[in-house]
């Protein structure tokens, strides 16, 4: 069990993990070994609770997909251990964004001594620069 599923009671028969060539530039590793992961966890199948799945289906990630499938590319590292390790981390820090309630905002008013600070630092800097007008005879 890896210690990243273990807060969220996930096992890694849920999630699909395969190994892909990684893009870009890179000589000769990149062309033969596959160290780049690509992650594939089902949302709607998971053992995760209706919260969890509620949110992350309702959460708006381009790593979601329209079917309830996130999908993690992994490739920025050179072995395929530490692409994994960093898919899964990505994975579960998503999970816990996507729970994170957000408080509602309050409008608040400024104050009226704020209100006249703003006015009289504007007309000290109107002020200033009358000042530097040219003067006629």
């Amino acid at each position: 069990m890896h210690p990243y599923l273990t807060k969220l009671q996930l096992t890694e028969d849920d999630i699909q993990l395969n190994a892909i060539r990684a893009q870009g530039s890179g000589g000769q590793n990149v062309n033969k070994v596959s160290t780049a992961i690509h992650l594939r966890f089902d949302i709607k199948s998971s053992p995760l609770t209706d919260f969890y799945k509620q949110r992350l289906l309702n959460y708006k990630d381009q790593r979601i997909s329209k079917d309830g499938i996130i999908i993690i590319k992994a490739q920025q590292y050179r072995t395929q251990e530490q692409n994994k390790e960093d898919a899964l981390q990505r994975l579960v820090e998503l999970i816990q964004k996507a729970s994170q309630i957000q408080k509602n905002r309050r409008p608040t008013k400024p104050t009226r001594s704020s209100q006249q600070r703003r006015l009289n630092s504007k007309n000290r800097h109107g002020a200033k620069k009358a000042l530097r007008k040219k003067v006629f005879d």
